[in-house]
């Protein structure tokens, strides 16, 4: 077996879990090893497709691993170490930021190491400054503000790991404005067929693995790879698909649906021109339709009616029934026209009791609808669950295979 040679680390986002799992798709098993909030690969951060990932928020190259942890002994090496490598930044001022990742220190010590190393660079003659931090790590929004991943920047990464501190550089953190843009400036959004973030839509078109699904056409030329959503709402996959560089397909039993998502990827084509994927949108039943040829499947599914607190019982049964008669003749209709081993990746409704979740009855019998539900390797499938606190209805990833 070959040694794992540690290049990059990824810092994942509020629900690691999801995170690593989109890792894992894009860049296989074995070339990650998961540690607490964060993922090392061995593979070079600058060849990490950041722009792609939702689940990952700072991906850095790995600069030392220290075989300590102790803050002082820490301390003691980026005040050594850091005023040697200035030689080699561009002429002018110095932004430094660090951020610790299970590192103890108390946040009073770090501001006041942080300014010692400070006096030290400008005896050196060049002007600094220090980004001062909040928490123990800086957000994404500190690192984007101060341009820490731009010339003349530099956030550092301390994370604890074991035994070991890992000291890293971050060169991409998520771009939170862009985001931002890509779910509250659109012209038509819906908060009665449920949200979905742009982050979350990237990772179910990430599981999908729609990459491995690349074909060709008679004459040897790359065909498209075409992302279907069945039930399309406002069109948060199409665009991220779109962004991705592939081609769209989307349906939706409402017309006003339908509607939505025109006018949206109509004004996300007009502020991303780059876009060339072809674009389908449709009103259709996705009991009963017939789709042309795709890809793969990445789709947000009938969530039930949404839900300000917890329903009795008998109703949260019928609730849970009415979803799961709707997605269980989905998934009938559309095992005969899936290919053996083709994927689908669905965000089907879970509810959050007291106990934990209720799922859907047909998460235990997909075999006899002709799928076969995909593992993975570092993430377990009750881990696969996207919810905030104050939710009942979350959504539970299933990454489905046609057998």
């Amino acid at each position: 077996m070959t040694e794992f040679l540690l290049k990059s680390i990824c810092i994942l986002g509020r629900q690691p879990a999801l995170g690593l799992a989109e890792l894992e798709s894009l860049y296989g098993a074995r070339h990650i090893k998961p540690i607490h909030g964060a993922a090392l690969l061995d593979i070079e951060a600058a060849d990490i497709n950041f722009k792609r990932v939702g689940g990952t928020l700072k991906v850095a190259k790995i600069l030392a691993v220290l075989p300590f942890t102790d803050w002082s002994k820490l301390f003691a090496y980026l005040k050594e170490n850091i005023p040697k490598q200035l030689k080699y930044l561009p002429e002018g001022q110095f932004r430094l930021g660090v951020s610790c990742y299970g590192i103890r220190v108390p946040l009073r010590t770090l501001s006041a190491n942080l300014l010692e190393i400070k006096k030290i660079i400008r005896q050196t003659g060049r002007p600094v400054r220090i980004i001062p931090n909040k928490t123990a790590e800086l957000n994404a929004a500190q690192v984007l503000h101060n341009k820490l991943t731009h010339r003349g920047g530099w956030e550092l990464l301390l994370i604890r790991n074991e035994g070991q501190a890992i000291l890293a550089q971050t060169l991409f953190v998520q771009d939170i404005e862009a985001y931002g843009a890509r779910d509250q400036a659109r012209p038509k959004r819906d908060a009665r067929v449920g949200m979905l973030p742009p982050k979350l839509a990237q990772i179910l078109i990430n599981l999908s693995s729609p990459d491995d699904r690349r074909q060709k056409t008679e004459d040897g030329r790359p065909r498209s790879v075409r992302i279907l959503d069945p039930f399309c709402g406002t069109g948060v996959i199409l665009q991220e698909a779109l962004l991705m560089g592939y081609s769209v397909m989307g349906t939706d039993i409402d017309q006003r649906m339908v509607d939505y998502t025109t006018e949206n990827i109509q004004w996300l084509i007009k502020k991303y021109p780059q876009i060339e994927g072809h674009v389908v949108i449709e009103k259709a039943d996705a009991i009963n339709h017939k789709w042309p040829r795709f890809s793969v499947v990445a789709s947000e599914v009938f969530l039930g009616r949404p839900l300000s607190s917890l329903p009795g019982d008998d109703e949260l049964k019928k609730i849970i029934n009415d979803a799961n008669t709707i997605i269980k003749k989905f998934l009938i209709n559309i095992a005969s026209q899936l290919q053996p081993g083709q994927r689908m990746v669905l965000a089907v409704p879970a509810w959050r009791v007291k106990n934990g979740f209720k799922h859907l009855p047909l998460v235990d019998h997909l075999t006899d609808m002709g799928y076969t539900r995909l593992d993975l390797v570092h993430v377990k499938r009750d881990e696969l669950i996207y919810f905030r606190e104050n939710q009942i209805v979350a959504r539970e990833l299933l990454i489905l295979k046609r057998l």
